[in-house]
């Protein structure tokens, strides 16, 4: 798998390219991500580091989290991320080493993941798109329904995963091969060309892209 790191939306913008072309870019804070934890196969069963984002007090941190960042000498964070690596990958990096924005590059593709923002209780048009009863020829207060859900006799039941009424986005949502337009490791910046999901402030993690990698694989062979 990917490496990967823990950012915070900041919002949207756009920047100016030379060719004079507008594009419109999220910005993200890019940690800087403390490896507070690193298992291995070993002892652990699977590679992976335990990335940490943005310190805390201690004094809002319970006492089993304050012994296991004591463990490895840092302060507590607020988000502990696990993000899991190859063989290869996973003996260039210790406990208590940083990773900054630099790790990534302009023109990299990545693969995003966050929380979508919340939609509440959404009806079918909303939620799935549906086009609606018709405004006329009789119909009376039925313009915004979904119609039938059912059968008769047979089968006599609702079937699972019929398009319906109900809770709208806060789902965890991966958006792929989107690229970066530009890296700003002074401020910890990541400028991503596109939208990216989730509200202002909230987290993400940004991984270099999977099936862009697997891609150039194919094609070396």
């Amino acid at each position: 798998m990917p490496m990967g790191l823990i950012g915070k939306k900041i919002g949207m913008t756009q920047v100016l390219r030379e060719s004079g072309e507008v594009v419109p870019v999220t910005v993200i804070q890019v940690g800087p991500c403390t490896v507070v934890q690193k298992k291995v196969k070993g002892t652990d069963h699977y590679n992976a580091l335990q990335l940490g984002f943005l310190d805390k007090r201690e004094s809002r941190t319970n006492k089993p989290l304050q012994g296991h960042f004591k463990k490895a000498g840092l302060s507590p964070k607020k988000f502990l991320k696990e993000i899991r690596l190859d063989d290869s990958e996973i003996d260039q990096y210790e406990v208590g080493q940083e990773i900054k924005a630099d790790f990534f590059s302009a023109g990299d593709y990545i693969d995003v993941v966050g929380t979508s923002k919340g939609r509440g209780f959404a009806g079918v048009i909303k939620r799935h798109g549906f086009r609606g009863a018709p405004g006329s020829h009789g119909t009376h207060d039925y313009s915004r329904h979904g119609g039938s859900v059912g059968s008769n006799t047979y089968p006599g039941r609702v079937f699972k995963g019929l398009r319906m009424a109900g809770h709208m986005g806060n789902s965890r949502v991966t958006i792929q091969n989107l690229k970066i337009e530009d890296v700003r490791p002074e401020q910890n910046l990541v400028l991503i060309k596109g939208a990216v999901p989730g509200a202002n402030n909230g987290v993400v993690v940004i991984r270099k892209a999977v099936k862009k990698a697997a891609k150039k694989e194919t094609s070396k062979r």
